[in-house]
């Protein structure tokens, strides 16, 4: 006679497999590290930047009459 199967366990484990797996599948899709994230951060700012700079005219404050 064989060993009895707990079959909450087996369906719990087979749970927890898929949920693993889906994680791994969205952190290589869409997870990047915390440098990529700074880098377009910063590559973001400076275009920024150089945009402002190309501008005819300064920003000016929309409250004043210049």
């Amino acid at each position: 006679m064989s060993t009895p199967v707990n079959l909450n366990r087996i369906r719990k484990d087979k749970a927890r497999a898929e949920a693993k797996a889906r994680a791994t599948e969205n952190a290589v899709k869409f997870g990047r590290t915390k440098a990529e994230k700074e880098l377009e951060k910063a590559r973001a700012a400076q275009a920024a930047a150089r945009l402002d700079q190309h501008r005819k005219h300064p920003d000016t404050d929309p409250d004043t009459d210049a």
